[in-house]
């Protein structure tokens, strides 16, 4: 394939709105990007702001030749600037990110060499999510040749992602700028996985930090309106109906839908927080499209906690979404390490792994179903519904300062312990991690080790009460018990806190 030398490789749009100092440490994971900036470009949209955020853009584009703004009037939503920002972009690929989030340093490079290597139309990097959730099972490793029949693709929607420029012009993939703005992204990009050439999923390097703002700046976190929201979410099913059969496939591209933004939104926390006319209207929309867009095999084949919150919102039973909501609020996991041992750079780690509801383990069916006890009646499984999948255990390894996630080589062993007239479910598990090669010789940092217990349609995380420091890349590990680091961190905080101060010092004093 022929490449114009005078272009980028590689053109970042940023939309921007009243991003004030939020963008910051965007721009400055732009500046350490290991690719010369003469290589890229960025492009910030910015979508009519009233803030300080033209000003900051101004002096950026004056200090960054590779970086250039355009300005437009208020849309009120990312889809408009990322269109214009396309529509300007000169590099061969197209990378969307948002203003609050940003790059790890190679990144930009590592998903150009990966698009090229392979002539890729899409490339999806790693992502580490701050305060918002991110596809896990999806990076548990790279894939090269990726389709939503081959790879669980469907678990990211959102637009952070590598783009060939000329497939997005070939197809007119845009974002929907009307009459629906909530789910753009889902409709653009389900739309390119189902066109593209090849899709390659970089999961060997953390690319992308993304970054859920607490302040009211970010539009989409306000609370959708039920009607707008799941009528954009129908649009997305047309794409899929479009271009998938009936069957086994287009069931399960669907039941991604049903299960992330239906039965997500009404369990646990997420629905006992919620007000109750809005559970009403969201209850009101799921029941009608399952009831008139999903076959059979959509709900069948959810995991059982799903299945459970699909099946009362279908019946409308609201009181019962509420008394399984208020109960599942409680599941977490537990688990403890009993033995480890640092041989060198090697740790060697033992650790049992459950899943809890309150105060005591989680009980299952002992009829061979392995079903959770729901505490509501009147949600038995069709007869062609999924087993309850196979209970597992994984050991993470997460880096405090970053919170990028490494899966670690694990062996498990889980065991059905007899409780009543049910089954606890519990996992023995041995991990050996190997410091001197792990995450690619990237070990710099302080590593948590977590225990991801799923089953049943939860995945929860716990500590293992383990922190591993490594005080640079390639160096020898320390491993220090978890709570102990914490309780210094703490006694550290009061004693600064209650240290004397120094009496005031005026400026001229110090010159």
């Amino acid at each position: 394939m022929t490449v114009d030398t005078d272009c980028p490789k590689v053109s970042v749009v940023v939309p921007t709105h009243n991003c004030g100092p939020h963008i910051d440490r965007l721009v400055a994971s732009l500046a350490r990007q290991s690719l010369p900036p003469g290589e890229f470009e960025v492009i910030f949209v910015d979508d009519g702001s009233t803030d300080d955020t033209p000003g900051r853009l101004a002096d950026l584009a004056a200090t960054h030749p590779n970086f250039q703004v355009v300005h437009q009037e208020n849309s009120g939503w990312p889809s408009r600037p990322r269109n214009v920002g396309v529509e300007q972009a000169r590099g061969e690929y197209v990378f969307f990110a948002d203003d609050d989030d940003w790059f790890a340093d190679e990144a930009i490079e590592r998903l150009y060499s990966c698009a090229r290597t392979y002539d890729a139309d899409i490339v999806v990097g790693k992502m580490a999510g701050h305060g918002r959730s991110v596809p896990r099972e999806l990076f548990r490793k790279n894939r090269f040749d990726a389709t939503l029949a081959n790879a669980p693709l469907i678990d990211s929607l959102t637009c952070h992602k590598l783009f060939r420029r000329a497939f997005l012009d070939k197809h007119e993939l845009r974002f929907a700028e009307a009459p629906h703005r909530r789910l753009e992204d889902h409709r653009m990009v389900v739309r390119a996985y189902l066109v593209s050439g090849r899709t390659c999923v970089l999961a060997d390097y953390t690319c992308y930090h993304h970054y859920r703002r607490t302040d009211a700046g970010n539009v989409t976190a306000n609370r959708l309106d039920p009607a707008e929201y799941y009528g954009a979410l129908r649009e997305a099913l047309d794409i899929v109906d479009a271009h998938v059969p009936p069957g086994a496939l287009r069931d399960r591209l669907h039941r991604r839908w049903l299960r992330n933004e239906m039965a997500e939104r009404l369990r646990g926390r997420r629905m006992t927080d919620a007000p109750e006319d809005w559970i009403e209207q969201v209850a009101g929309e799921i029941r009608q499209i399952v009831r008139e867009r999903f076959a059979p095999g959509v709900a069948a084949g959810l995991p059982p906690l799903h299945r459970a919150i699909a099946s009362l919102a279908e019946q409308g039973r609201v009181a019962d979404l509420h008394r399984l909501a208020e109960w599942e609020a409680g599941v977490r996991a537990y688990a403890e390490a009993p033995r480890w041992e640092l041989a060198g750079a090697t740790l060697t780690v033992a650790f049992v792994a459950q899943l809890r509801a309150g105060d005591r383990p989680m009980r299952f069916a002992a009829d061979g179903t392995e079903l959770p006890l729901f505490p509501v009646d009147g949600i038995e499984p069709p007869p062609d519904a999924a087993p309850a999948g196979r209970p597992k255990v994984d050991l993470v390894a997460c880096r405090l300062e970053t919170r990028e996630e490494i899966f670690l080589p694990v062996t498990v062993d889980t065991l059905r312990v007899p409780d009543g007239d049910a089954l606890q479910i519990r996992h023995r598990a041995t991990a050996t991690v190997d410091f001197a090669v792990f995450n690619g010789g990237r070990t710099r940092g302080t590593w948590q080790l977590k225990a991801r217990v799923t089953g049943a349609g939860w995945t929860r995380d716990v500590g293992l009460a383990l922190l591993v420091h490594c005080a640079a890349d390639g160096a020898p590990p320390r491993v220090e018990y978890e709570r102990a680091f914490w309780s210094r961190l703490r006694r550290l905080v009061t004693r600064l806190r209650h240290r004397p101060r120094r009496p005031h010092q005026s400026w001229e004093s110090l010159v």
